[in-house]
């Protein structure tokens, strides 16, 4: 194990997809959506939109290029959590779920948002049930890996302390029998920090 790495989750824990989701949607289509649901898990549960389809759909796609990827803005008290983890000697990684080649600009989000974080590792792709990060945190080897969604904890190895990040309650998928994977849950990544720094992660 390396003690003194700890892998993040970018959206959810990190960076606030939920919140750039309605700005891709005013971009795509010029129409400010309504937030209607703050407490809603997905996005699409979060604001007064319509589910996609065909031309619509791709339309919505194609706004999650570039310039998405490397403006999605910090969730509140995760920049300070990353210094408070930084203070006491760790070096964060961020392993993300997302195309490989918006790796980059999710770099450089962190980065322009003031995260200390100097490595992005982009995973995609089915692992046959496993979590699509599972692969590169067995090889990473952190001594935590903090992510708010429970199915990614699938296939992590038990040595490494999975902390689960609950946040929105409505529709989330964080239930059921796998909790049990999760190491440790915590409403924020704040809350995680202060916790494992005061227990060193005990």
């Amino acid at each position: 194990m390396n003690r003194n790495l700890i892998a993040l989750d970018a959206d959810g824990v990190l960076l606030d997809f939920n919140q750039a989701y309605g700005k891709a949607w005013e971009k795509a289509f010029e129409v400010k959506p309504q937030l209607i649901n703050p407490n809603a898990y997905w996005a699409i549960d979060r604001w007064d939109v319509s589910r996609l389809t065909g031309a619509a759909l791709d339309r919505l796609r194609a706004s999650f290029d570039e310039e998405f990827w490397t403006t999605v803005p910090a969730i509140d008290g995760a920049i300070g959590a990353c210094h408070t983890l930084c203070e006491a000697g760790y070096e964060l990684v961020c392993v993300s779920a997302l195309p490989m080649k918006f790796e980059a600009a999710r770099l450089k989000n962190l980065k322009e948002l003031g995260f200390p974080i100097k490595r992005v590792i982009a995973t995609e792709g089915d692992q046959t049930g496993a979590s699509p990060k599972a692969q590169t945190l067995n090889t990473l080897k952190p001594i935590a890996f903090v992510d708010d969604y429970l199915p990614y904890l699938r296939g992590v190895h038990r040595e490494i302390h999975s902390a689960l990040i609950l946040r929105e309650p409505h529709g989330s998928p964080n239930q059921g029998e796998d909790l049990k994977l999760a190491s440790s849950q915590h409403v924020n990544l704040a809350e995680f920090a202060a916790w494992w720094v005061s227990t060193s992660g005990n």
